[in-house]
């Protein structure tokens, strides 16, 4: 399954941006990119990003077209069809940044999950993520081996773990004292979908976790895609005879799925 943009996160201190328009929505997109430090500038000026929040629809479309023609990428607002980058709805806790974007589709929609991220995700998490760092040190001592530390990280941070991002307990100094080797695991399923939304939890889980992916090749993309992005998928013609080391999912196909 492809996707319809592909999210970055991109640092704009310092950095100038276009912006052009007037009125409340205008002056919105002035105090996002002020927090995020950029230099707001006007079209003259040289720039790799601009934002058109112009009303009048023949003004905002010779903007977008001028632009466009000096290769500088462009969010025209409310004309998702013209935009180069969409400005997702954020959720903030210190460096932690999650944004929701709907491709410009519905701005509305992405507002009220960000409505309900806002009241789920911990005022700590923040803390989590600046602990996490200050111990790369430690966590690269106690772990040289990177998919074993991954696994551990994994595991202290899943659900119920001992950092579990929205549990009450953030103390990665006192999580890093007494954590142990992670052990390897591995899981086989039979899938009886198609659609990766009948994924059972356990199964999106093991997925999510997998330092590899032994598929056959029936399993769809759509299956495939749960797991991480830098998970190796091996296809293969038969189940695993030897589970190998590792965090490990082997999938299969129901015959008649």
């Amino acid at each position: 399954m492809s996707l319809a943009s592909l999210p970055l996160f991109v640092r704009l201190a310092g950095r100038p941006v276009i912006l052009l328009g007037e009125g409340d929505i205008a002056e919105a997109k002035r105090r996002l990119l002020e927090r995020a430090g950029a230099q707001i500038v006007d079209e003259a000026q040289a720039a790799s990003l601009a934002i058109v929040a112009i009303e009048d629809e023949g003004e905002a479309q010779a903007a977008i077209a001028r632009l466009k023609a000096r290769a500088i990428l462009v969010n025209a607002v409310d004309r998702p069809a013209a935009c180069d980058f969409t400005l997702p709805a954020i959720v903030e806790r210190g460096p932690v940044i999650v944004a929701i974007g709907t491709g410009g589709v519905s701005a509305g929609l992405a507002a009220a999950l960000r409505q309900r991220l806002e009241a789920v995700l911990p005022a700590t998490l923040g803390a989590l993520a600046q602990g996490l760092h200050a111990a790369r040190p430690a966590l690269r001592a106690r772990f040289p081996d990177g998919a074993e530390r991954r696994r551990a990280i994994g595991a202290a941070l899943s659900p119920g773990g001992r950092l579990d991002p929205l549990g009450p307990d953030h103390d990665v100094a006192g999580w890093l004292a007494g954590v142990d080797r992670p052990a390897a695991r591995f899981e086989s399923f039979v899938l009886t979908s198609r659609d990766p939304d009948d994924l059972t939890l356990r199964q999106a889980r093991a997925l999510a976790a997998a330092d590899r992916v032994y598929h056959r090749v029936d399993v769809p993309d759509a299956i495939l895609d749960r797991a991480r992005a830098d998970a190796v998928r091996i296809p293969t013609d038969a189940a695993l005879a030897t589970p190998p080391e590792g965090q490990v999912v082997d999938l299969a196909m129901k015959a008649s799925a």
